[in-house]
């Protein structure tokens, strides 16, 4: 962790990303602190409408995109931002940001499972996205696990205009490397580095033609619509008017996505490589509890993962029996939909194979791996923010099984991915709570960069008695 994010942490605060040297503030101080980096310069508008500055023909070719098969600047319906005077209302059905709480996607990128936890965070920021005019954007956390790892973590700016346009007004980005932020490519904000860009026109047509990033040489994509009134398989059934889009990436390469109503982007894929929406909220949310199998479900990962550790097997088997039968009981339910039901049948077939052969460590992160799941699940049932708090735990008992395993790297992983969730938990927690979180993560931090293995083990322990 950077000094700047550490001393974030410890004040207690949201972090703000701090590692690429960007003041972003939450908004109730109006005018103060803008994402280019300081106050503005003169009056502060959010009620003009403005032309929206396209790179030049030099600029593409110096970045290598002159030679791009770009589409008509005819059909380019981003090219004028109107006003955004209720910007952080986002209504748009095909990119409902400002009402998608939390949502899950999964699939295979490089041949490994990948699966994202998207989450609405509660403050909102000042954007300065030309000179002399500001809007409010919402910000949304993307954080993306490959193969059960923390592989990027982005910190995404939206707003819509007053004529229903959602605008992408940057995004900052964190890859992960062995547990260690590795760079912050793909990084930019409007405003600092270039114009504002389209992500989703309010009434998009086929033919369309907008660019969702729109800085030669840093970011470039453009998108024309393909398709719209597209039905699609969701995860309660099927959903109607969404829409399929064609992105053109810097690199000559094409992608195709599709963006549905309720959920927004609801899946993409190019060349094996798949991420689709498993489930979002409260779009996916159901009426009363939690069904008592998934409850079992999820009881009994949390004690096959204590019974594992201290060797007491036959009881470790006979709880995992116990879980196979209440997974069947939900899985017959019809309630699980279909995109989380492989990922939480691998995840049981794992404990059952770890169990069986009586590896301490590999049948604990099985269990963890179940626990995942029936989250995942729970999250149709539960308040966004427990599920949260109890990803937090969690990857607090990860940090556990990792620290015995002695791998300092995915040590390092698991205490990144504490204070990205750390983040969506905070605004709901005691600000004494939020103090006593704080310092143990400093410490945890402090611990796991210096290769302090016992010292971290001490301090997750101490922070599971904290997070409850």
């Amino acid at each position: 962790m950077s000094d700047k994010r550490a001393a974030l942490i410890a004040a207690g605060v949201v972090a703000v990303a701090g590692l690429v040297g960007v003041t972003l503030a939450a908004t109730g101080d109006s005018g103060s602190k803008i994402a280019s980096g300081g106050p503005a310069s003169g009056p502060c508008d959010a009620t003009a409408s403005r032309d929206v500055t396209q790179p030049t023909f030099g600029q593409l070719a110096a970045a290598g995109l002159a030679e791009l098969p770009l589409g008509s600047s005819a059909r380019r319906v981003d090219l004028v931002a109107p006003p955004f005077t209720t910007s952080t209302r986002v209504t748009n059905p095909l990119f409902p940001i400002a009402e998608l709480h939390s949502a899950i996607l999964n699939g295979q990128v490089d041949g490994k499972p990948f699966r994202t936890e998207t989450t609405l965070l509660p403050q909102t920021r000042i954007m300065e996205w030309t000179d002399g005019q500001c809007v409010e954007v919402l910000v949304s956390q993307y954080l993306a696990y490959s193969d059960h790892r923390i592989e990027e973590v982005a910190l995404d700016l939206y707003a819509q205009d007053d004529e229903g346009s959602v605008w992408y007004l940057g995004e900052d980005v964190f890859n992960y490397d062995d547990g260690v932020i590795a760079n912050t490519g793909g990084t930019w904000f409007a405003g600092q580095d270039g114009p504002a860009a389209l992500i989703m026109p309010a009434r998009p047509q086929v033919g369309d033609v907008y660019r969702p990033e729109n800085i030669a040489g840093l970011v470039f994509e453009e998108v024309t619509v393909q398709a719209i009134g597209e039905t699609v398989d969701g995860p309660r059934g099927p959903v109607r008017d969404a829409i399929l889009v064609e992105e053109l990436h810097d690199d000559g390469s094409r992608e195709r996505k599709v963006f549905a109503p309720g959920y927004g982007e609801f899946s993409t894929g190019s060349g094996g490589d798949v991420e689709a929406l498993a489930l979002a909220v409260p779009t996916d949310a159901r009426s009363g509890g939690e069904p008592a199998s998934l409850t079992s479900v999820a009881a009994g990962a949390d004690r096959v993962y204590e019974r594992a550790l201290v060797g007491r097997w036959r009881q470790a088997a006979a709880t995992v029996g116990e879980i196979t039968g209440a997974w069947r009981t939900y899985r017959l339910s019809g309630a699980v939909p279909p995109r989380l039901e492989q990922p939480a049948a691998d995840a049981l077939a794992a404990l059952t194979r770890t169990v069986a052969a009586r590896t301490p460590l590999e049948a604990a992160g099985a269990a963890l791996r179940v626990s995942q799941a029936s989250l995942d699940l729970q999250l149709q049932y539960r308040p966004v923010a427990e599920i949260d708090r109890d990803r937090f735990d969690l990857w607090l008992r990860q940090l556990l099984v990792d620290v015995r395993a002695d791998d300092s790297s995915a040590v390092q992983g698991d205490v990144a991915t504490l204070e990205w969730i750390r983040d969506r938990i905070a605004h709901g927690l005691d600000k004494v709570d939020v103090a006593r979180i704080d310092t143990r993560l400093r410490e945890l931090r402090a611990s796991a960069d210096d290769g302090e293995l016992e010292a971290a083990s001490e301090t997750a322990a101490e922070l599971r008695e904290a997070i409850r």
